[in-house]
């Protein structure tokens, strides 16, 4: 798959989440084979630019290319500046969210609120496309509400604009993430429209990843949820999709390096103190399948200090492997 002159090396993606998919996740799930990690998601406002979360979030030192940074608003005018900005920094695609559910983000008419403006999606997405000089992509859902699925509408105003990959996640805003992924609009959008479509939602493993390509036939795969805490499920697919085979998940020996070195890159990034809150959820989701697992998660919680904290989770696998 390419978006403009980048050559992924899968159609596998890493659906952009805030508070997760900072620079230690992207790297590990791209060494697992995703062929793209998308940033978490920047505001355009400008005031917002020099605060310390934006600048976290723009952190992309070491990453592998290409780099796709997502943008979030509502203004024309404030997002084709924010493409120009961050395409300045370095980012290598610029993707812009009109997927996200979240009240404190559709409350200011971003995210998933601007599908209810299909006029007002179409002037950001010229905007964008013509400020941005690199390749645009965009990430939607299937509409506002089950009774409302425009999806297609918007791949087309998406595609008149120039945006050379959308990503579609199989749920209404309204839908938030409860209830099944519907695959039937996904299926609409791509073929209504010439450019890579990725379907979102739902997959876990190889089997589910190769039932939606079939249902949709979607060019490519965005996983989220189901990535938290294991960035290995992207080899799984990509082996299954590729040869049939099931790979088993990984052993204690492996989950325990990936979960150090994802601790390692938050604790540097973030760190020590607030690398250590935010590493608390990755733990939790790293051996909630494992035993005591509750029980670590529930230990790591309590501890504020980084050292002791990596401290806590090595000890837990020596006595697993004992």
């Amino acid at each position: 798959m390419k978006i403009g002159a980048h050559a992924l090396r899968t159609a596998l993606f890493v659906a952009p989440m805030a508070g997760i998919t900072d620079r230690p996740f992207r790297s590990l799930a791209r060494r697992y084979g995703a062929g793209l990690a998308v940033s978490e998601m920047v505001s355009a406002r400008p005031e917002l630019r020099a605060s310390r979360k934006s600048r976290l979030r723009l952190d992309h030192a070491g990453e592998e290319r290409p780099v796709s940074v997502q943008i979030a608003g509502a203004d024309p005018a404030e997002l084709a500046d924010a493409a120009r900005h961050n395409a300045a920094l370095g980012a290598d695609i610029i993707d812009i969210n009109m997927g996200c559910p979240a009240k404190k983000v559709c409350n200011r008419q971003a995210g998933s609120a601007l599908l209810e403006d299909e006029a007002l999606v179409g002037r950001i997405l010229d905007a964008v496309v013509s400020a941005a000089g690199v390749p645009v992509t965009l990430k939607i859902r299937t509409g506002p509400h089950p009774q409302r699925r425009n999806a297609v509408r918007i791949a087309r105003v998406a595609e008149a604009a120039g945006v050379q990959m959308l990503a579609i996640h199989g749920r209404t805003r309204a839908c938030m993430f409860e209830g099944r992924a519907e695959y039937d609009t996904i299926a609409e959008v791509k073929a209504a429209v010439r450019i890579p479509v990725i379907a979102n939602g739902d997959v876990g493993n190889g089997e589910d990843a190769r039932r939606v390509l079939e249902a949709t036939g979607a060019d490519g795969i965005m996983i989220g949820r189901a990535a938290q805490g294991r960035p290995w499920l992207f080899r799984q697919i990509a082996q299954f999709l590729a040869t049939g085979e099931a790979l088993p998940e990984a052993g204690l020996a492996e989950r325990r390096e990936i979960l150090l070195e994802h601790l390692d890159g938050l604790y540097s990034l973030y760190g020590d103190e607030q690398g250590a809150r935010v590493a608390r959820k990755h733990i939790g989701w790293s051996v909630k399948a494992l035993p005591g697992g509750e029980a670590l998660r529930s230990a790591v919680n309590r501890i504020d200090a980084a050292e002791a904290q990596r401290a806590a989770v090595n000890d837990y696998f020596e006595r697993l492997a004992a």
